[in-house]
């Protein structure tokens, strides 16, 4: 999961790509880049950390141009540690192409050896976002053969992307002395949509991008079209998949995406919403609600669905635990050792809200278990009586291989393990999980053109209909070695970077 941006306007696009990028900021943490043109020439900044650390005033002052790209990176395989992997990517044939991806392709590894035998091109990193910059550029240049660059050679080469690619990919690129290029995976697993403002057109991401930046959210990209903005502003899109439909990652809406987004006309505060409904019903078939004294979310993500649950309830809401801000995301953490520590550096308790009382905690999943242990220990340790916990997601049994950083199965806490084994290793007094037909009507119910969503996670199930048991197992051969040697290794190593 990563977030990324692209802009074509009359005026410099640096700030705006900058302010863009701090409002997808939640989509990675681990490096951030721009890149703009000018007469035809690239400009390009891009280091590892925060938006805010990586571009001081001399990087801004050196991208000049109307048109670029931005993209905040988070891995979940490869080289994690390694800036060569930060995005934007570059190749400087044909035309000059620069390119940011969000999503994870699956056949990365069979693509490089047919880009470095078949077609005689050189992958530099172990990124699969460069293996789909490099499809990408075969694939124009197949279609072009040396001719003027036209939209419709864009579509056919997007086509043949779609023919030859597999897995999750929401992809910006920008052609030099052209313009900017988008497009989504057939199955629309990575979200992408477009904006206006008066001077401007924007791809995001996320709605919040755009409505942040002052732009009119216009539509979203459809799973496999490819829409080209040339350097005027003017749009062209085509439908380049053979049988599209819309499959859009679930983990999403559960946890993924900022609550003020609209993804793929869903709101994803609503959807939160519907998930702490439809959990409210479980909670009453495993905990009377007059056995719990007050319901606190564990920040951010479970906030609308605490709330809910507890006004069906008639339950107390309070806030038990203050975030610490400035320290990332425990699920982005690159080790286990660094994810346990930071717990309680990231979250305090408001111990006047546990003490004597019988608290329901709930949470917007539970992935390995480990915070999810060490936030009940602190709610006993300020005095609670009784923990309870309830997360709004079902179990997570599965890996996800469409890029989000789910571990190997033997990490996830849930994996061939009953409700009752788990929650006697997080240590609380009683565990209750959304189900997973549950989950899917909540969101669901909110677009009926919905084909349906990837919830691999949750019920092994994989959209693309290309993996198997021994993929996974070899998807997981490259996986990052968690920090001071550990075994239990933090992220799910896809065959590349996987953003």
């Amino acid at each position: 999961m990563c977030g990324i941006v692209g802009v074509i306007s009359n005026a410099p696009v640096n700030q705006l790509i900058y302010d863009a990028l701090l409002l997808l900021q939640h989509r990675g943490q681990d490096a951030a880049g721009i890149v703009t043109q000018q007469e035809r020439k690239f400009f390009m900044h891009k280091a590892k950390g925060m938006v805010k650390d990586v571009f001081r005033t001399r990087d801004m002052r050196s991208l000049p141009g109307n048109c670029g790209l931005g993209q905040v990176r988070y891995p979940t395989a490869g080289n994690a540690f390694s800036e060569e992997e930060a995005q934007p990517f570059y190749v400087n044939a044909p035309f000059g192409i620069v390119l940011v991806h969000n999503g994870n392709l699956t056949n990365a590894h069979a693509l490089k050896n047919e880009l470095f035998s078949t077609d005689h091109r050189h992958i530099n990193t172990e990124s699969d976002s460069e293996v789909l910059l490099n499809v990408l550029a075969h694939e124009i240049e197949k279609t072009t053969r040396g001719l003027p660059l036209q939209s419709a050679d864009l579509f056919a080469a997007v086509r043949n992307v779609h023919r030859r690619v597999k897995g999750s990919y929401a992809v910006i690129a920008m052609i030099a002395g052209h313009g900017v290029l988008a497009f989504r995976d057939p199955f629309g697993i990575r979200p992408l949509c477009i904006g206006r403002s008066e001077d401007n057109v924007m791809l995001a991401s996320e709605s919040v991008a755009l409505e942040g930046t002052s732009h009119q959210f216009e539509r979203n990209i459809e799973p496999g079209e490819a829409v080209f903005i040339d350097l005027q502003g003017n749009i062209h899109a085509q439908q380049c998949a053979d049988a599209p439909k819309l499959n859009p990652c679930i983990f999403e809406y559960v946890y993924l995406a900022r609550p003020d987004s609209v993804m793929d006309d869903i709101s994803v505060y609503q959807a939160r919403l519907n998930l702490g409904e439809t959990l409210a019903k479980r909670v009453i078939s495993t905990v009377p609600p007059n056995e719990i004294d007050v319901v606190i979310p564990i920040p951010e993500s479970s906030r609308p669905s605490a709330a809910q649950l507890a006004h069906l309830l008639g339950l107390p809401y309070r806030e038990g635990f203050v975030k610490n801000r400035y320290v990332g995301r425990t699920f982005i953490m690159p080790g286990q050792a660094v994810r346990k520590k930071s717990v309680r550096q990231k979250l305090n308790v408001i111990a006047s809200e546990f003490k004597g009382r019988n608290v329901l905690l709930v949470d917007d999943s539970i992935v390995r278990g480990t915070t999810s242990k060490e936030i009940v220990q602190m709610a006993r340790d300020a005095g609670a009586r009784k923990v309870y916990l309830a997360s709004a997601a079902p179990p997570v049994r599965y890996p996800n291989v469409y890029g989000i950083d789910m571990p190997t199965s033997t990490e996830l806490v849930a994996h061939n393990r009953t409700v009752e084994q788990i929650r006697e290793i997080i240590g609380c007094d009683a565990l209750i999980y959304q189900d997973v037909e549950g989950m899917k009507k909540a969101v669901g119910s909110l677009n009926t053109k919905l084909a349906g969503f990837d919830a691999s996670c949750f019920d092994g199930v994989y959209v693309t209909g290309d993996i198997t048991a021994d993929d996974i197992a070899r998807l997981n051969e490259n996986r990052v070695a968690g920090d001071e040697g550990q075994e239990d290794k933090s992220r799910l190593a896809l065959p590349n970077h996987g953003d």
